[in-house]
């Protein structure tokens, strides 16, 4: 299946099948399970036809993820002026690599990569080059995503996935967290709280479906997982380095329109506009050469 313009390169192993659009920003045009009921879509698959990024399965962000406020920002004395990207974003979001063909290669028989090399993209401040893994298993996926500084000096960075899932009247949503920015209408973070807006807690598993939330969740534990009883499948995320540190110092972002087949929640590196609160929190300064990772492990099983 390809678009006009789009060819899908496709992975198969152990019973799934992944599609990856190295021309369309590096995004996820599939992946899919096969089970005795059928295909089972793991992401929201694209519908082949639409060049908006938001209509793929996921997609990469990087050098940043979500929203950058106030024009841009500053680094060691410096001024980096960011333009919006996106049609109907007063706002630069979710960085620049979604925005840009990547090449693809298939460095073993289960594992398809994507790799980017950016310089200055739209005038931006950012010379990087990135990596995409993915790796089919038994029981999953392991997805890479890492960024290397190749420009001058040093800028923050920071990554993330933008995954996006079917809604099913009956799937939830589960997520040891601690607080959630709360937004304008913009919407852009305004205040923290550890107090959870009727409906926003994943704690103890939320619905996908609902009032809108375009959010950004802080402690969380490195762990979530979808549950859909109407499938009998569980979906569960792990990023290992949050788990690692062992502290529930980690972000994730929560999209759930109001209307629509799908919802996404994205494990990122740092909340939004991170660049402009203390700290920047997530944020990582790399000076030429360094790198910085986002490991993410996918994997299912049967609720049955």
């Amino acid at each position: 299946m390809s678009s006009a313009s789009h060819t899908i390169h496709w992975l198969h192993h152990a019973g799934q099948r992944l599609g990856l659009l190295p021309a369309l920003g590096g995004s996820v045009a599939a992946w899919q399970r096969t089970a005795a009921q059928g295909v089972v879509n793991l992401w929201r698959p694209w519908d082949g036809e639409s060049n908006d990024l938001y209509t793929t399965a996921s997609f990469p962000l990087v050098p940043w993820s979500n929203r950058i406020g106030h024009g841009g920002f500053a680094h060691n004395g410096i001024t980096y002026p960011m333009a919006p990207n996106r049609v109907g974003e007063p706002y630069p979001i979710h960085g620049d690599g979604w925005l840009q063909p990547w090449e693809i290669r298939q460095p073993t028989a289960n594992a398809l990569e994507m790799v980017l090399e950016s310089a200055h993209f739209g005038g931006g401040p950012y010379h990087y080059r990135a990596l995409q893994r993915f790796v089919l298993r038994e029981d999953g996926m392991d997805q890479l995503l890492e960024v290397t500084h190749l420009g001058p000096g040093s800028l923050p960075y920071g990554l993330g996935q933008h995954p996006a899932f079917l809604r099913t009247p009956s799937a939830r949503l589960h997520a040891a967290v601690q607080g959630v920015w709360l937004s304008g209408n913009d919407p852009m973070p305004t205040a923290h709280t550890a107090d959870f807006p009727p409906s926003w807690d994943p704690r103890t598993g939320m619905a996908v479906s609902g009032s809108l939330i375009d959010n950004a969740y802080t402690g969380w534990s490195g762990q979530a997982h979808i549950d859909w009883p109407e499938h009998g499948l569980r979906l569960h995320m792990r990023e290992p380095a949050v788990l690692a540190r062992g502290v529930n110092d980690g972000f994730c972002l929560l999209y759930r329109p109001p209307h629509g087949s799908h919802f996404c929640f994205e494990p990122v590196t740092h909340p939004i506009d991170a660049f402009h609160v203390d700290g920047q929190p997530g944020l990582q300064v790399l000076s030429t050469g360094q790198t910085l990772s986002q490991r993410v492990e996918w994997r299912f099983e049967s609720l049955n």
